[in-house]
């Protein structure tokens, strides 16, 4: 194969591999975010169940973050500078929502019993400025990196939208993790926080195409359009049967505790899959394509190697952390 072919297929390798990252990232950590956000309504009793719940998959989850950035940095770097200095105070609020949780996922369990409020606060609050961040910043990324006040404010709503995303994921995997009075709740979560899922994917499926001529055309013709309408179908019925399902569960013997969690990542999943087809080529809307911002051909043949090393690792460990501390989160303890 000569080298004009590796030059055309190895950035889009790379495209592929950043939005597998990307998406499984949205999906594991997704729910341990929101298992955080929901700590600011629930009991003192209520959230050790739920730490031990997230516990043993949150180091494990961010690691899809730490090579989705990777990737964009190495394999994209053109890419990578201009959308960090786009994004450059969301990117820092989200570091420091990261590293707050961080800290306060450790300490709470490390201090007197009458100050760990205070870390069950912090951990609540780091996990919803990095919920928002992230939120603001797709907002930014779908209208083009539009830095306008009307961006700004679509950006606002986005990133609520998300962090109620990020909530129903993780009342769906308390749902699956727990039980008792507590699942009960988590039901109730999640019929509560599917409204504004359902709204933030709207309005980024409406102003995507509006933000663009080239995406618009992309969707709203024939016949692409035919071939295009599953996915928003698709996600409307997986939505409707979701929300019929809260009202019926608990089921009897916990059957079917998982299908909530694995109903919500089939709809993101979806999403995702709607937001590549519309800015396929490009990495940064409608200013640099995967090819313009790819590294030296060289240099991504390189970094495969590592990333074909890397990749199965980090699938393997997290498949087994998985496995492991599979059913039911058992009582918190520090022995």
């Amino acid at each position: 194969m000569s080298n004009l072919d590796w030059s055309t297929i190895l950035p889009f390798i790379f495209a592929c591999l950043m939005g597998v990252a990307i998406v499984i990232y949205v999906v594991l950590d997704g729910f341990d975010l929101g298992v955080g956000i929901l700590f600011g309504v629930a009991s003192d009793h209520e959230k050790d169940t739920m730490v031990s719940a997230i516990g043993p998959f949150w180091d494990a989850n961010e690691t899809w973050l730490v090579l989705a950035v990777g990737l964009l940095l190495v394999a994209f770097p053109f890419a990578h500078g201009v959308i960090l200095t786009a994004l450059y105070l969301p990117v820092f609020v989200l570091l420091f929502g990261l590293i707050l949780r961080g800290v306060a996922f450790d300490f709470r369990a490390k201090v007197p019993v009458h100050r760990k409020h205070r870390w069950n606060r912090a951990f609540f609050v780091g996990s919803l400025l990095a919920s928002l961040a992230q939120g603001y910043m797709l907002g930014i990324y779908v209208l083009g990196l539009d830095t306008s006040l009307a961006a700004m404010a679509f950006g606002v709503l986005v990133a609520l939208c998300l962090a109620a995303s990020y909530a129903a994921m993780g009342a769906a995997w308390l749902i699956y993790k727990t039980e008792g009075e507590l699942q009960h709740k988590a039901v109730r979560w999640l019929r509560a926080t599917l409204v504004l899922t359902a709204l933030g994917m709207v309005a980024v499926s409406l102003a995507t195409p509006l933000a663009s001529p080239r995406i618009f055309e992309r969707w709203f013709v024939y016949p692409e359009i035919l071939y295009l309408a599953p996915l928003p179908i698709l996600s409307a019925i997986l939505f409707i049967w979701l929300w019929w399902q809260t009202f019926h569960l608990p089921k009897e013997g916990d059957r079917h505790s998982m299908l909530p969690f694995l109903t919500l990542a089939a709809i993101f999943v979806l999403g995702f899959a709607g937001l590549a087809w519309s800015f396929y080529p490009y990495v940064v809307p409608e200013k640099l394509t995967i090819w313009q911002a790819a590294a030296a051909t060289e240099s991504l043949a390189i970094i495969l190697v590592g990333t074909l090393i890397v990749l199965p690792v980090i699938l393997g460990y997290s498949l087994y952390a998985y496995r492991v501390f599979g059913g039911k989160a058992s009582e918190l303890t520090y022995d």
